[in-house]
């Protein structure tokens, strides 16, 4: 089979390798949708922590956010799975540990991350192999494009919870990437007036699209009470700022990652009786994402600009845009292609 593989930093291939086999308690999918993720960039420039603290290595396959159909299953895995349209979790707990035994496998120790920690390969491939107890089956109304948004839906929605903004509330997402627009869509969804912080070179004619009327940059935000705020950025000033926009007994959510260890002072959090919240992975979002998808609470389609074949994933993980790209911030891959 035909798949994309990181060899050093900056440095790819696009290699024939051998397909896939299932091992017991595993299945083989064929991919038809993955998504590239800002995980998938920090991987191909370097600077992933993983990288640091030995926890991924050289050569690697990524690929964590995918749909396709199940071709074949191991011994131990009900053979009806078989054909079934499938996404799957990426955190793969060891299944012994408290952790997993309490139903937090995403936070184990010793967890596998496909695509991203461990030796498990990732699905910039035609064929991948994951356990079958990982996989969620996908409804004929979540086709592959809204199959491959699940785990990024997944971190969104558990933000958006965690942020507890409905009726008569006022959210502020900080960063309106992938990350942060599907959060402020489930935040609309449950019934919170959104506002959305930008850049302030960037433009809001996308989010505005989307229908978010409330769209800022840092020199222009309004001076208004922000019952919660969810900062889905990478900048590393922007979680003290959240801290100071929020309301006092209101909630922080953080979802986004720095590149440099950031500053929140406590003293605040306390004196303003503030709950924060920090949300790693999708996991236990996912089955809920699913049915906001199928039902179409939230629909996030527009947020993919393009779809390209694997030959063109390494001009992609160097930011550069495909051919003909929309102005959603989502690319995707059909290995297929």
């Amino acid at each position: 089979m035909r798949a994309f593989v990181l060899t050093a930093p900056g440095t790819y291939e696009v290699q024939e390798l051998p397909a896939p086999v299932a091992a017991p308690g595993e299945v083989v999918v064929d991919v038809e949708r993955v998504g590239v993720c800002g995980t998938d960039m920090e991987f191909f420039t370097g600077a992933m922590a993983y990288l640091r603290q030995g926890h991924s290595r050289y050569p690697m396959r990524p690929g964590h956010e995918w749909a396709g159909r199940v071709a074949a299953v191991g011994d131990g895995v009900d053979p009806g799975w078989i054909g079934r349209r499938v996404m799957g979790d990426t955190m793969l707990g060891c299944g012994g540990c408290r952790r997993c035994v309490r139903g937090r496998q995403h936070v184990c120790e010793q967890r596998e991350e496909v695509g991203i920690r461990g030796a498990r390969a990732g699905a910039l491939a035609e064929q991948l192999a994951v356990p079958a107890w990982s996989l969620r089956a996908l409804p004929d109304s979540v086709d592959a494009v809204l199959g491959a948004l699940v785990e990024p839906g997944g971190n969104a929605l558990r933000a958006a919870r965690a942020a507890a903004a409905g009726a008569g509330d006022r959210a502020l997402v900080l960063g309106p990437g992938t990350i942060g627009l599907l959060v402020a869509m489930f935040l609309r969804a449950a019934g919170a007036e959104v506002h959305l912080l930008d850049r302030a070179d960037a433009s809001p004619a996308f989010a505005r699209a989307l229908g978010f009327e409330h769209v800022w940059d840092e020199r222009s935000l309004p001076e208004l009470p922000f019952d919660a705020v969810v900062d889905a950025s990478n900048a590393g000033h922007l979680p003290e700022r959240a801290l100071e926009l929020v309301e006092p007994c209101g909630r922080l959510v953080y979802i986004g990652l720095a590149g440099e260890p950031s500053r929140v002072d406590t003293r605040t959090l306390v004196l303003k009786d503030v709950t924060a919240v920090g949300v790693l992975s999708a996991s236990p979002g996912l089955d809920a994402t699913i049915q906001a998808y199928a039902s179409a609470t939230v629909d996030p389609r527009p947020l993919v600009a393009a779809t390209v074949g694997l030959d063109e994933v390494g001009p992609v993980l160097t930011g550069a845009r495909p051919r003909g790209a929309g102005p959603g911030p989502k690319i995707h891959v059909d290995p297929r292609l």
